[in-house]
């Protein structure tokens, strides 16, 4: 009895220590909710003084503090966004879809949203697209722009190479390279393809740069060039997970074996496992894998590393269709027995 009698007189003291309350007999629980608030702000904010870390603080009207700190700058809408005209605006809002305005909404918030959906929509929205034709185009403008700046024989030669990154390591590195991994590093494991499909990349971008200038301009000379373009927008997907290590474990195993045989000139080898992570050989799970509470018969059977790849999604099946191209190319470059390649009559 006497812990409940002190417990209610220490109650009493605190109420009575609130402005609010004074010499009322009864108040609001807003009014006692917001003068705790208030409280607890100042103390917060006492806290943070002493510690350094609350800067530009001035009282407010109310008597609390306000931090004047000036809030982040929001980002700025893109050109090609923000002087956008209100009749394309519609126009592309109702291509994928989406209503043209919403309630309260302004053009600047309009192309705003225009622009997040652009960002996240799918690529499967937007129709079939000629990849290959995308390409041819991308080299014509490089060689209109190029032709605009500088208008020299050498400078027309120039103007239709391809780019080339120059910093790939050599083959003695790269063999020396796939000696010294460590069975199961996934980190090494990725630097090594990483390296070798840039090192294949460099190499077949110089030579088509040393093609004489009646093969560049010539029809077959700029499918070459074409394909060179769409192979390299192709693998940049695949360069960026390898750098990030963030590429799936069964797909990583399979490309370290790929480029292990191809270092060592195991064409036939390399195939063979560029088709099993291709298609895959698992049986085929016809009809329902897992009807009920009873497992399919050799349902273990099926696992994910025996699934294709290719058809997982686009992005998988563009950088695994690269990947054959360079294949192709390491073979024409450096040969090997016809025992140990791929269709040697046709790559001859």
């Amino acid at each position: 009895m006497e812990s409940l009698l002190a417990e209610l007189d220490r109650k009493r003291k605190q109420l009575d220590s609130v402005p609010i309350i004074g010499q009322k007999t009864y108040f609001k629980r807003g009014d006692l909710s917001k003068v705790q608030a208030e409280e607890y702000r100042k103390q917060k904010n006492l806290a943070l003084e002493k510690k350094g870390l609350l800067k530009n603080v001035e009282p407010s009207d109310s008597g609390g503090e306000v931090n004047k700190t000036p809030p982040t700058k929001i980002k700025k809408l893109d050109l090609k966004y923000k002087n956008i005209e209100k009749s394309e605006l519609c126009r592309r809002l109702r291509d994928l879809k989406e209503p043209i305005k919403l309630f309260g909404e302004s053009h600047e918030d309009t192309c705003q949203r225009l622009r997040l959906i652009e960002m996240i929509s799918n690529d499967e929205d937007k129709g079939l697209r000629n990849d290959f034709k995308a390409a041819l185009d991308r080299v014509d403008q490089s060689y209109i722009a190029q032709l605009n700046t500088e208008g020299s024989s050498d400078s027309t030669n120039k103007a239709h190479d391809v780019k080339v990154s120059h910093d790939a390591l050599s083959i003695e590195e790269l063999i020396e390279l796939s000696q010294n991994i460590e069975k199961g590093n996934m980190q090494q494991s990725a630097q090594m393809v990483l390296e070798f499909l840039k090192h294949l990349s460099y190499l077949w971008g110089v030579d088509l740069n040393k093609r004489e200038l009646h093969e560049k301009i010539s029809i077959s000379g700029k499918l070459s060039s074409a394909q060179y373009e769409q192979t390299m927008a192709y693998l940049k997907p695949l360069f960026r997970k390898l750098r990030s290590q963030s590429l799936t474990a069964d797909i990583l195993n399979a490309l370290t074996g790929i480029v292990q045989n191809l270092i060592h000139r195991e064409y036939v080898k390399a195939s063979d496992l560029y088709l099993q992570m291709a298609i895959g050989n698992a049986p085929w799970p016809i009809g329902v894998t897992n009807p009920g509470i009873h497992a399919r018969t050799g349902r273990e059977k099926i696992s994910t590393a025996l699934v294709a790849h290719v058809l997982n999604d686009e992005t998988q099946r563009k950088y695994i269709q690269a990947l054959k191209r360079l294949m192709t190319f390491c073979q024409k470059k450096y040969t090997a027995a016809p025992s140990k390649c791929v269709e040697y009559q046709s790559i001859q």
